[in-house]
């Protein structure tokens, strides 16, 4: 038997925050200053919705550990001047958020450090203090099944009764692992294709999540 959805989980980057288009710029440039040549396409492909401990661990292996250590501290750095310069919420996700009945979380690749700026800087952060998790607080990020596991155990609720919405492979990766159902934004950087599999149900548009999460209520 199917489960009602008794949990929302958001990622946060590209999904509340129109974060995502901003950090490929970002590192497109700094791949270019630092020896690694990167598309957007590949840097969507390679570094969106993963931790900043596994996008270091890529880059040391690519161009070694002290490259790789000047580029997490540049990345941090364009990155809030990006963000404080271009940030919005995602289109359309103030007004969802306010359709929105059931109990709510955040469940990010990102540091606490990095949501309280963007969710900050959007005015979204006191809309989910207090239910804010981040894969610095598990062992493995996404894809890996952990953060998911973790933020639904901190909520008290099953993992089948709990419903993702990401806009990343390695994010509907996870949700699946975590045997979680998950609703994959389109709307942003990764392509519906990639999003696409089994238990996801993917979408374009912002307005269309208080009825996809209501038909999943059961």
């Amino acid at each position: 038997m199917i489960k009602p959805i008794e949990l929302v989980i958001f990622d946060c980057d590209g999904v509340l925050v129109d974060s995502e288009v901003i950090a490929v710029r970002v590192l497109v440039r700094l791949g270019a200053e630092l020896g690694w040549p990167l598309t957007e396409a590949e840097a969507i492909e390679r570094f969106v919705g993963r931790s900043e401990a596994a996008n270091h661990a890529m880059v040391a292996e690519r161009l070694g550990e002290e490259t790789a250590t000047a580029f997490d501290r540049r990345f941090r750095e364009l990155h809030a001047e990006a963000m404080d310069a271009w940030l919005t919420p995602v289109d359309g996700l103030p007004e969802a958020l306010d359709a929105i009945t059931l109990p709510t979380c955040v469940a990010s690749s990102g540091t606490h450090e990095k949501m309280r700026h963007t969710l900050g800087r959007t005015g979204l952060y006191d809309r989910f203090a207090g239910r804010i998790f981040s894969a610095t607080e598990v062992g493995r990020g996404k894809p890996a099944p952990d953060l998911f596991l973790h933020a639904a155990r901190t909520m008290g609720v099953d993992p089948a009764a709990c419903l993702v919405v990401e806009d990343s492979l390695p994010g509907v990766t996870a949700a699946r692992a975590a045997g979680m159902r998950s609703l994959g934004y389109a709307g942003g950087v990764t392509a519906a294709q990639r999003l696409a599999g089994p238990g996801t149900v993917v979408f374009e548009s912002m307005r269309e999540l208080p009825g996809l999460i209501a038909a999943h209520r059961g």
